[in-house]
């Protein structure tokens, strides 16, 4: 009841107010102080004031604030151990499963599949007998540096 009171007070000194900003003639601020001023009764009218009042006098709203907030405690606890014990978080957890995934060789596959750091089957070098159709085939040990080169070169060096 009490609220009630307070809230239908606190509107009627706020649109005071606002005629008199508008009697000064600064019409948007005495529309903008009306309308904060009748926030508080319109919280009255639907029944809010009356609900906040009964929450906050209630031991068992309290009691379930508690638990709420015993709960996210807890969570927030769990979390910063994990974080210093190192453990994977979810994120890391779906990634490390995703990764899995893709470096999985199908079984029907004919070539292993690719690690994060080799090339793409596209940009493989051509070996030495498709470039070099004319030369003789007795150069064997031309291919094995042509494959040294390209792991060189693919590394920067």
């Amino acid at each position: 009841m009490i609220a009630e009171t307070i809230c239908s007070a606190v509107a009627a000194a706020g649109l005071g107010i606002a005629g008199v900003t508008a009697y000064r003639r600064r019409f948007l601020t005495a529309a903008r102080i009306a309308a904060y001023s009748l926030i508080p009764l319109g919280l009255v009218l639907t029944g809010a004031v009356a609900w906040a009042v009964d929450t906050a006098f209630s031991p068992t709203a309290w009691i379930g604030f508690g638990l709420l907030g015993g709960a996210w405690a807890m969570f927030m606890g769990i979390r910063g151990v994990e974080r210093r014990k190192g453990l994977p978080g979810r994120k890391e957890r779906r990634a490390a499963k995703a990764a899995a995934r893709r470096d999985a060789v199908a079984p029907a596959a004919s070539a292993p599949s690719l690690g994060a750091g080799q090339a793409r089957p596209g940009k493989r070098p051509k070996p030495a007998g498709a470039a070099g159709a004319g030369k003789s085939s007795g150069g064997g040990a031309g291919e094995d540096f042509s494959d040294i080169e390209a792991i060189l070169k693919k590394h920067g060096i």
